[in-house]
């Protein structure tokens, strides 16, 4: 009858290598809204699925601290375009989560990736530079990527909060693995959707969804991750999360309690955080 349809339920998959595969094991589970409606079926991620994560962002790392830090810059700007088209996607997906104000968690976000983007082409000569020495030599700091970053989304803020973890990481040249919010996955899948179809690599971000309890220890026990965000895990595993880090000397960051909304939830240091300052000396008149 007119009128009359069955509703199309979305299957969020994840974002591995610039691609949306189902998760190797086949397991989903549910999502639902704030009122306990079925809004769509993720994929559960497993361990595999994670290997494939850092795999992917391993070899996409290399390119991407390559490019100029203007390119980087230019890139990120447009992921912000991107998610000003969606809009309305990311408000109604807030909205379902429960979200006070899904519009200001938008334009806060977008705000947010703008800001981190605009910082590309300024680290360097901000927190770098030419070091006065007793000596006949030059001395040089020079920040550079830490590597592959593994990122743990904060539950609440599922967009804010995913975007002022993430956007400071791959600004400087890293990539990373992300487990977004287990409650709210949708707003992580739909930046997927984004990235997928920016100027980002393939492999500079990849999205896992699934139960984050299951996939913390694989991610901080990884060997080819060189630094792990646990700003969104749990108090309880907080502490197993960070012994399992020191075990393969991992660095291990946290963001500084703050109002998700104001200026002091973003920094410069959050950028810095998850860099080395490499130092060289060289002779003068060599």
């Amino acid at each position: 009858m007119a009128g009359t349809r069955v509703p199309v339920r979305r299957t969020a998959k994840l974002y591995i290598g610039g691609e949306f595969p189902r998760s190797e094991s086949g397991r989903s589970y549910e999502v639902l809204s704030h009122d306990g409606r079925l809004l769509a079926r993720a994929a559960r991620a497993s361990r595999k699925d994670l290997r494939d994560a850092v795999r992917a962002a391993r070899a996409a790392q290399p390119a991407w601290a390559v490019k100029t830090a203007y390119n980087r810059g230019q890139i990120l700007y447009r992921v912000a375009e991107l998610m000003e088209g969606r809009r309305a996607q990311f408000e109604s997906e807030l909205a379902e989560a429960g979200a006070e104000d899904p519009a200001r968690g938008v334009s806060a976000a977008i705000d947010r990736w703008v800001w981190y983007a605009g910082w590309a082409d300024k680290i360097g000569q901000v927190l770098g530079g030419t070091n006065p020495v007793a000596g006949p030599y030059f001395n040089f700091t020079i920040p550079e990527p830490t590597g592959v970053v593994g990122i743990v989304a904060p539950a609440d803020q599922s967009l804010l909060g995913l975007v002022g973890r993430l956007a400071p990481a791959v600004v400087s040249g890293n990539t990373v693995v992300v487990i977004a919010s287990e409650q709210s996955p949708l707003p992580a899948v739909s930046l997927g959707e984004v990235l997928s179809t920016s100027d980002v690599p393939g492999g500079v971000v990849n999205i896992l969804t699934g139960l984050v309890a299951e996939l913390i220890p694989w991610l901080a026990g990884h060997m080819d991750v060189n630094a792990i965000d646990v700003t969104g895990v749990p108090e309880e595993l907080r502490a197993k999360v960070e012994e399992i880090s020191a075990e393969n000397v991992k660095r291990v960051h946290q963001a500084p309690e703050a109002d998700p909304f104001s200026t002091e939830a973003q920094s410069p240091y959050e950028v810095t955080a998850l860099m080395e300052f490499k130092t060289v000396w060289h002779p003068m008149g060599a």
